[in-house]
């Protein structure tokens, strides 16, 4: 009886620990939002972003990403950042994230979005690739601005106005600890 019970504890044991290893995001990584206006299509960087993953081997089992707002910039200058940054609320909410609550199918990451403050569960097509330096992820995914209660800038007296609808595009390199 004791043998028996040591050995389902090692079982229990062996499946509840399974091999989760670190990652953190690589500097090469890349995150890019891009948008229409009345006038023309436009692209900002992300310059900061960091994240933190937990894979077995298979999939990722969890992700934590962060965005700062504040290093959001465009190509067009300080008028377009101040416009951008007052929509995503810079002040209230500094970061954007997104924490993974599942994978399906391994090419789907679920999870909770969070932009401006309001928070909403998403489905993101992805790409993952793993080799000897780490794993990759990448895809796009587009994002309403009005579903985050973002009212999309306008300027020049209302005559240049930002589409309603962004794409989110990502290449991220994640590098085991």
């Amino acid at each position: 009886m004791k043998n028996t019970f040591l050995l389902l504890l090692f079982v229990a044991s062996s499946i509840i620990g399974q091999a989760q290893d670190e990652y953190t995001l690589a500097d090469s990584s890349k995150l890019t939002i891009s948008g229409t206006s009345t006038v023309s299509d436009w692209d900002v960087v992300a310059n900061s972003v960091s994240a933190n993953l937990k894979y077995d081997g298979v999939a990722p089992k969890q992700i934590y990403l962060e965005v700062e707002v504040a290093d959001i910039m465009s190509e067009r200058g300080a008028s377009m950042d101040k416009k951008m940054h007052e929509a995503l609320k810079k002040e209230q909410h500094p970061k954007v994230t997104f924490k993974l609550t599942e994978v399906k199918n391994k090419s789907t990451l679920v999870g909770s979005l969070a932009i401006a403050g309001v928070e909403k569960t998403v489905e993101i097509p992805v790409k993952m690739e793993s080799n000897s330096e780490g794993l990759k992820i990448s895809g796009k995914k587009k994002i309403v601005l009005k579903n985050y209660n973002i009212e999309p800038p306008s300027a020049m007296f209302g005559q240049i106005i930002v589409g309603d609808e962004v794409t989110v595009n990502f290449d991220l390199l994640f590098s085991k600890n």
